[in-house]
């Protein structure tokens, strides 16, 4: 017979779950989009850690899909190939040679072993590409570096998405893992997106509530380098005036968010990827760990 000492030391775990009911039923149903990215992809607890959450968000009613790149993944397979690996306005420079190994990386490699992680918890995971089902369509894409326009090669920009594949897997209560790239409908090419924008034109078009961005930072800071203190909420246009000030890597990141919140999600949020269970931490608590990015009506709604 249990003592009533030993009965009460499962009480904290009871009151977790009972402080997460509020969050619970406020998401229940709904669909996020999580960009997978940074050290949470090449760090194998935080990728165990990272697949244990999104497989909780499923169990608790959630519509949870992943878009991913694989920067250091490609990086690495370049450097393999004796291909050099260059960057132009946050965007890596895609040769046609260069698609291929992402190609590669994206579909046959990183994907693959996300989609074995989450399945160590039950059939869930669907991979697929942008590719598959026309889910992404893309147009090639010109950088902006001090006001000239600049060819990086196959590195696309989202004309168009198809959910069709995406909220078929849903429905059937899988969870999609897609590859950030896409067809042109133009010229046939394969193109490089960045998966922070895919993720971003995916939540869109899914009408989805949240938007969740991995990084490895603890959120948008305030007056980076002078500070770190990190801004915890801010509207749309507060981050519109903010994007020029911001460093290159962070740029695709805040745009994406701004894009979700302008049309149609309720929430996007970037997060350190470099905390176990960040994801859930943003999602099921008050405090949250990053920055939140919210449409300008909310505020006035307050």
């Amino acid at each position: 017979m249990s003592t009533p000492a030993r009965k009460h030391t499962a009480l904290p775990k009871a009151q977790i779950l009972v402080e997460a009911l509020p969050w619970l039923t406020r998401h229940h149903g709904k669909t996020v989009v999580i960009k997978f990215g940074g050290n949470a992809m090449v760090d194998d607890e935080l990728k165990a850690a990272f697949a244990k959450d999104v497989v909780f968000l499923r169990h608790a009613g959630l519509r949870p899909v992943v878009v991913h790149g694989g920067g250091p993944q490609i990086s690495a397979a370049l450097e393999r190939m004796g291909l050099e690996s260059e960057f132009k306005a946050g965007l890596r420079v895609t040769t046609p040679e260069a698609m291929d190994v992402v190609r590669m990386v994206l579909a046959g490699q990183v994907q693959r072993e996300l989609v074995g992680l989450l399945n160590q918890h039950g059939p869930l995971a669907v991979g697929l590409t942008g590719e598959d089902a026309g889910t992404m369509t893309a147009v090639k894409h010109f950088a902006e570096l001090n006001g000239e326009r600049i060819d990086i090669g196959r590195v696309g920009e989202i004309t168009h998405i198809d959910t069709g594949a995406i909220e078929t897997l849903l429905d059937d209560g899988r969870i999609p893992v897609v590859s950030s790239v896409a067809r042109s409908g133009d010229d046939g090419h394969v193109y490089n997106v960045n998966a922070d924008t895919a993720a971003a034109a995916l939540a869109a078009a899914l009408g989805a509530e949240t938007l969740m961005v991995l990084t490895d930072v603890e959120g948008l800071y305030e007056d980076w380098p002078h500070s770190d203190e990190v801004i915890s909420k801010l509207t749309a246009s507060e981050l519109e005036a903010l994007l020029p000030q911001l460093a290159s890597g962070m740029v695709p990141k805040m745009q994406g968010c701004l894009y979700a919140v302008r049309n149609g999600v309720t929430t996007a949020r970037v997060i350190d990827g470099r905390v176990q269970h960040s994801i859930l931490l943003e999602i099921f608590t008050d405090e949250g760990i990053g920055t939140m990015v919210v449409p300008d009506t909310e505020e006035g709604q307050a």
